[in-house]
């Protein structure tokens, strides 16, 4: 079990390096589906290896990163179905 953890701390990091690493180069913007879906993965990642090791702090941290990609991936999805809605 402990070696899937640790598998699934990896992913998260790098996700969430990759996320940070393609807005800091301006690759991608927050308005951008996928960034939004790699800060939510990577953070469920981390949330259970942190969970898992008992890091409560990062794990809470993990679950804000997580509600607030969520928040955002809604948004997106929401002005993506207006914007195809006939009637707006």
């Amino acid at each position: 079990m402990a070696l899937l953890v640790d598998i699934l701390g990896y992913i998260g990091m790098v996700l969430l390096l990759l996320a940070f690493g393609l807005i800091s180069m301006n690759k991608v913007t927050a308005n951008h589906a996928s960034y939004q879906w790699m800060n939510l993965i990577g953070s469920i990642c981390l949330m259970v290896n942190t969970y898992y090791y008992g890091a409560l702090p990062s794990a809470l941290l993990n679950l804000v990163w997580l509600f607030i990609a969520l928040v955002y991936l809604i948004k997106i999805y929401k002005r993506v179905q207006s914007s195809k809605d006939p009637q707006s």
